[in-house]
């Protein structure tokens, strides 16, 4: 445990020095040795730390040369106001086209399946479903009959505020979590409170059922081009867009992730536009990397990224249960806009994936899945 605190705090250092601008972009690295040295720590745990950098993005290794500063966080694309008229135009076109447009590259009926995930994969322990289900109806009796709060038991929300702490590094409270039954009941949520009068921008390609709800919403909508690092920067600022979809992590059908500059990309975009993100957070807990994957929602100063996950693929798709977390200025809006919805996931259901959480279970099942992952790409 504290050879994994030590990696991870070279890792954070080095991160904010790459971030701060101490070592810019082309920048090559401290050796390894020398970085131990400096630090007082042992060369394989900066080894460690440059790897995790490596994976998101922040530096790339170069054969017997040693590590080198990917991570540019320039002005990256300055030509908006000079082409919008021209993206607007380009923005054209009936909803049903776009639809049209976008099944053309995706099958209408299949599944946010990842590809990179085998089929062989450990799936979560019926035993341990099954014996934590009898548990719950033993503990809490006839409370199983009460009615949900409308944003979801406060049981399951202070247990997902508590999981996101210690796995995600996300202090949040329950307060600003809405639990609802999949992520798509959740996008309603989101369309209904910031309207359909704005452009929602979509990944393209991306999981079709997305553009589908809002679509069937009345929104307007834009699908936006995926490069080989996230949505290309001039579709990205070329474009009225008020509300960004994206999904960071390997996103469907794509298998694209956000790189860290682009993460950061993002954000800025919703800064200087005034605009909202939707991080939509699907399956990155099975990341084969030895720490979390890094969301947009922890990098966020300003309060506009809505954080949405699902427990149907780290539980099943039978947990038919998702949440969102909202920033705490965004509280108010959306109690006011859709407040009066009742929660549509059963008590029962909330207390079970409380109780997984809290007892450790449903963590000890992405970390096995995550090691399984580890080894299947050796």
């Amino acid at each position: 445990m504290e050879n994994t605190k030590r990696y991870l705090k070279v890792y954070e250092q080095v991160r904010e020095d790459i971030i701060g601008g101490r070592y810019p972009v082309g920048t090559k690295l401290p050796s390894k040795r020398v970085m131990a040295e400096a630090m007082g720590m042992s060369v394989i745990t900066i080894e460690h730390a440059y790897e995790l950098l490596a994976e998101e993005g922040y530096i790339f290794p170069k054969e017997k040369s040693g590590y080198f500063v990917s991570f540019d966080d320039k002005e990256i694309y300055t030509g908006a106001e000079k082409n919008k008229a021209k993206a607007k135009k380009a923005a054209g076109g009936t909803k049903i086209q776009k639809l049209r447009e976008l099944e053309e590259k995706q099958n209408e009926n299949v599944s946010r399946t990842p590809s990179h995930i085998s089929e062989n994969a450990p799936k979560f322990s019926y035993p341990i479903y099954a014996k934590t289900v009898r548990r719950v109806l033993s503990e809490y009796d006839s409370y199983i009959m009460n009615k949900s709060p409308k944003n979801g038991m406060l049981e399951l929300r202070s247990a997902i505020a508590d999981y996101l702490e210690r796995s995600r590094r996300l202090e949040v409270l329950p307060g600003q979590i809405i639990i609802g039954a999949g992520a798509e009941y959740l996008y309603g949520l989101i369309l209904q409170t910031f309207g359909r009068d704005i452009v929602y921008g979509v990944e393209s390609p991306s999981y079709l059922k997305i553009a589908k709800v809002y679509a069937a919403g009345g929104a307007h909508l834009k699908m936006l081009k995926l490069g080989k690092d996230g949505i290309e920067s001039e579709e990205l600022w070329n474009n009225d867009i008020k509300l960004l979809h994206i999904t960071p992590y390997r996103s469907f059908p794509s298998g694209v992730t956000a790189s860290a500059a682009k993460k950061r990309e993002y954000l800025k975009w919703s800064s200087k536009t005034g605009g909202y993100i939707i991080e939509d957070d699907f399956e990155s807990e099975f990341t084969p990397s030895r720490k979390p994957e890094e969301t947009i929602f922890s990098l966020d100063e300003e309060g506009r990224v809505v954080y949405v996950n699902t427990f149907t693929r780290t539980i099943g798709s039978y947990a038919r249960c998702a949440y969102m977390v909202l920033p705490t200025n965004l509280v108010e809006i959306f109690t006011e806009k859709t407040g009066f919805y009742e929660c549509p996931v059963p008590t029962l259901d909330q207390l079970v994936i409380a109780s997984l959480i809290e007892s450790g279970d449903f963590e000890r099942h992405i970390n096995k899945v995550r090691r399984y992952n580890r080894n299947s790409i050796l």
